[in-house]
Order: structure tokens, then C-alpha cells, then sequence
């Protein structure tokens, strides 16, 4: 295993499992699917654990819904996404590889799925932001020129929808807090559409991180960036 700070991966998108998913959510499992759970652990959670139990419930919902239909697309995402959060809170090098599979295989099938390409750049940003360009490289394969392409394909593939400049904006911001694309696309996610929750959290945290940004605050720029990124709250905890 590699393994940096307890948290080497990246940050880092099916229907109801029955009643362990309700036992950890705390409210009825009819009102939640794996996006919803994957949803509240990566922004709301108040601890690693509880996440780690939510993620983990998400995981369950999921692969419940690809044995009843295994072409199933938000169940493949979300399977892979509840992989690579898993990866990220545990330091398991195999979930890490396993979503990075899953991810690559969706766009294998779909080059235009503009949230598998979102999640693959954030898979390769986030490992080179925790472990460095050299052992992300050698470890994990994580390249960061691969990973801003990525991005930059979720980009333009994504239309009006706040969540694709908006995230990679956080994640230029929280390499380079000085990155003028990521200041553009932070301005972009503000103006963008916000039909989703997960659309309006990322919106609002592209809002909040331009506050830092305008003020050329550097290092509150790249410290608010990395805690708006799901579970960057965790981030240098003990």
C-alpha cells in the first residue's frame, strides 16, 4: 500500500439498498439513492467514520443495482465514485486502481460521459496533489497533464451545468492557487446553471473561493480550495 498523511487518494457523482443503508443515514432509505448518499458523505458528514459507513452503504446500493441490471450507467458511476471516496478515506491502493479502471471504462464506452471524464481528472489530480508527480506517477499512474485534459473534456462536454468548471476549478486552485484558469472557471461556475444539489454545492464553494482569489490571498486561496473538495474537510485531521 501507498500511503501519504493516512489519505493518499483522490478526491476527488440506484436505487435503495434496504434497511443497512437506512441504519446509517438516519433517514428513510426510500428517499435516498447511491448519488444522494455519495452526496451527503462527501460534503455534509461531520466525521471520517460516519462517511466512511455512508460511502461504504453507497457502494451496496449500487452494486445491488447493476445484479438487476448490470448496464445500468449512474449505478457504474456511482460504483466507481464510491470506490475511489472508499480509496480516499481507507488509503486502499486497490480501490484507488479499481475506480480508475471503472472510470476509464465507462468513458471507454461513452467518450462524451462527461461525468466519468470529470471523475478520472479529479482521480489523477488528486493523487499528484497528495503524493507528489513522481510517486503519483509511479504508484498509481497519475499524471497531472492526463487528469487537466480530462477536465478540460467534462468541460466542454458538460454544457451550462455548474459542477464541471466549478470542481475543476477547486482542483487547479488547490495545485496552483495562483492558476488564472482556475479563477476563470471559478467565474464560470458562478454564472453557470445549478439543476442539481450537487450542481448548487459546487457553485457556491466556486463562489466562496473566489473571495481569496480576488484578494491575491494565495495560501487562503489553496487551504479553502482543498476543503471545499469532497471530504477536504477532513484534510490534516489526526
Amino acid at each position: 500500500m501507498v500511503q501519504q498523511s493516512g489519505r493518499p487518494w483522490p478526491k476527488c457523482g440506484a436505487l435503495v439498498l434496504a434497511l443497512a443503508v437506512g441504519a446509517v443515514a438516519g433517514v428513510p432509505v426510500q428517499a435516498q439513492s447511491a448519488r444522494d448518499i455519495l452526496t451527503q458523505a462527501s460534503f455534509s458528514d461531520s466525521d471520517e467514520a460516519t462517511a466512511l459507513r455512508r460511502v461504504s452503504a453507497a457502494y451496496a446500493v449500487a452494486g445491488n443495482s447493476l445484479r438487476q441490471a448490470p448496464d445500468d450507467h449512474e449505478a457504474l458511476l456511482m460504483r466507481a465514485t464510491a470506490l475511489g471516496y472508499r480509496a480516499k478515506l481507507t488509503g486502499n491502493r486497490g480501490d484507488a486502481m479499481a475506480a480508475r479502471r471503472q472510470f476509464e471504462a465507462l468513458i471507454a464506452q461513452n467518450p462524451h460521459d462527461a461525468e466519468a471524464q470529470l471523475a478520472l481528472g479529479a482521480w489523477h489530480i488528486g493523487a499528484v496533489k497528495k503524493l507528489g508527480s513522481i510517486v503519483a506517477r509511479a504508484a498509481l499512474g497519475a499524471q497531472r497533464g492526463l487528469g487537466l485534459a480530462a477536465l478540460d473534456r467534462a468541460i466542454a462536454i458538460g454544457g451550462d451545468r455548474a459542477l464541471f468548471p466549478g470542481l475543476a476549478a477547486l482542483l487547479r486552485l488547490e495545485l496552483d492557487p495562483r492558476d488564472p484558469r482556475g479563477r476563470a472557471l471559478a467565474e464560470a461556475a458562478v454564472r453557470g446553471g445549478a439543476a442539481t444539489p450537487l450542481d448548487r454545492i459546487i457553485q457556491r464553494a466556486a463562489a466562496a473561493v473566489l473571495t481569496p482569489v480576488r484578494a491575491g490571498d494565495a495560501t487562503g486561496t489553496r487551504k479553502l480550495a482543498s476543503q471545499l473538495l469532497p471530504f477536504g474537510r477532513f484534510d490534516g485531521e489526526t
